[in-house]
């Protein structure tokens, strides 16, 4: 991260430079592309290496302004992945209420309403496989069993 900053304060001092360093800029954005683990940053500056090389051995406006978009590019990227992240991105996922583990375990879609024969043959189709005569364990025969109970009589079982 402190590498990132590092970047993005090089790369917004070079882009406000009215007579622009390009070999600075040329040295910075290979130093990235050398040392930068993200892929998209990687390839943001291995591109924008050329452009800068053209635009140190030559002085024509359109190289310029290539060149100058290609800094464009990269410092956007370094800014994407310097930003700090807000939201629940990182927190654990919701527990799954014991009618939706159910819905899972037998197979079935968790926002559909369901008849007692659609249950009863998601049991069938799950129970071929875990049928203790079929090699399947017992507790998890059990566990389908259960499954289906609470799907069946959705009142009856209090919500773990």
């Amino acid at each position: 991260m402190e590498r990132l900053e590092s970047w993005k304060l090089g790369l917004e001092r070079l882009r406000s430079a009215q007579p622009a360093d390009w070999a600075e800029a040329g040295r910075l954005v290979a130093e990235i592309a050398r040392m930068s683990t993200d892929t998209m940053l990687r390839q943001a500056a291995e591109q924008a290496l050329p452009v800068l090389r053209q635009a140190m051995s030559n002085d024509d406006h359109s190289v310029t302004v290539a060149a100058q978009r290609r800094i464009g590019v990269v410092l956007e990227v370094v800014h994407d992945l310097a930003a700090p992240r807000f939201g629940r991105r990182s927190a654990m996922p919701k527990k799954l209420s014991s009618e939706d583990r159910a819905r899972k375990m037998l197979g079935l879609p968790l926002a559909v309403q369901l008849t007692c024969d659609d249950i009863n043959q998601a049991y069938r189709r799950a129970a071929k496989g875990t049928h203790p005569d079929q090699g399947g364990s017992a507790q998890a025969f059990i566990d389908l069993a259960a499954a289906r109970d609470i799907l069946i009589h959705p009142g009856a079982h209090k919500d773990a």
